[in-house]
């Protein structure tokens, strides 16, 4: 199963979570900053329908796959 994790960070003048190399937005507080990665975290293990997706990789190559779900990865905030 995947894992994504939620750091928060000072960011652009004040605390943003981060996942991966992406930024969210900027809060104006820590506090602020860590609940709001709290709810995308729980919002990220909420399973949806089985769909078809179509993607472009690195290559420029496209791909079609299904993606089933309930296949939902863990999340959790490092903070």
């Amino acid at each position: 199963m995947t894992e994504v994790t939620y750091r928060i960070v000072e960011h652009d003048g004040g605390f943003a979570y981060k996942v991966g190399d992406v930024f969210s937005e900027t809060f104006p507080s820590h506090d602020a900053a860590l609940q709001a990665a709290q709810a995308a975290a729980a919002e990220q293990q909420v399973p949806g329908s089985t769909e078809g997706i179509r993607y472009q990789d690195p290559k420029g190559d496209w791909h079609d796959e299904t993606a089933r779900g309930n296949d939902r990865p863990t999340a959790k905030v490092v903070d």
